[in-house]
């Protein structure tokens, strides 16, 4: 019988991803402190933070594939995190004007059907350079976005690409949330049919 598959993540952009390639499996919440520690670079911190929801499902979903993954926004070494107020995601969209912003995703794949855990793991980086944008661009993106759960105040699947100048990936699905490029490597490694 095939290994049951599980998201550690309740984000419905993740859900919507991982259905383009696995039409079968389960979510669950990953509750972690998203902080970063002291000193933390935001790549370690996704990496980090990616393996400890993906181990947060295995204690939920014991013998279960899963699939544990965070991003975070980097400005020059500072992290962006999701803004959560208007006035937030207008002052992060200010600093990111004319800036390349670095997003590490980070995806973590627990197999617990051994008698030890394997991990899988991998990051995709994908930078964004934005164009000069004035405040009142920014606001007009805001009231019609809204997207004030997203990293950076954006959200790439809609509108978001008029206030970019290009971007640079190795997987398109990467800056939305989850790099199904990847992560359809890592499932083929866990022992799952992927097309």
């Amino acid at each position: 019988m095939p290994q049951r598959l599980v998201l550690a993540s309740t984000s419905s952009y993740r859900g919507e991803l991982l259905r383009r390639i696995v039409a079968d499996f389960e979510t669950c919440a990953a509750a972690v402190d998203e902080a970063l520690r002291s000193e933390e670079t935001p790549l370690l911190g996704a990496v980090r933070l990616a393996r400890e929801k993906a181990l947060a499902g295995t204690r939920q979903h014991p013998g279960c594939l899963v699939i544990g993954s965070d991003q975070l926004a980097d400005l020059d070494g500072t992290p962006l995190g999701k803004p959560g107020s208007m006035e937030c995601a207008q002052a992060q969209l200010q600093q990111c004007s004319g800036r390349t912003v670095a997003f590490h995703t980070a995806v973590c794949v627990v197999d617990c059907a051994g008698d030890s855990p394997v991990f899988r793991e991998i990051v995709d980086t994908t930078r964004v350079v934005f164009r000069v944008l004035d405040a009142a661009e920014i606001s007009r993106y805001l009231a019609i976005e809204r997207p004030l759960d997203c990293a950076g105040s954006f959200k790439v699947e809609r509108l978001a690409v008029a206030l970019f100048e290009r971007v640079e990936s190795n997987d398109p699905t990467a800056l939305i949330g989850l790099p199904l490029i990847a992560l359809s490597r890592l499932l083929r490694e866990s022992g799952m049919s992927i097309p």
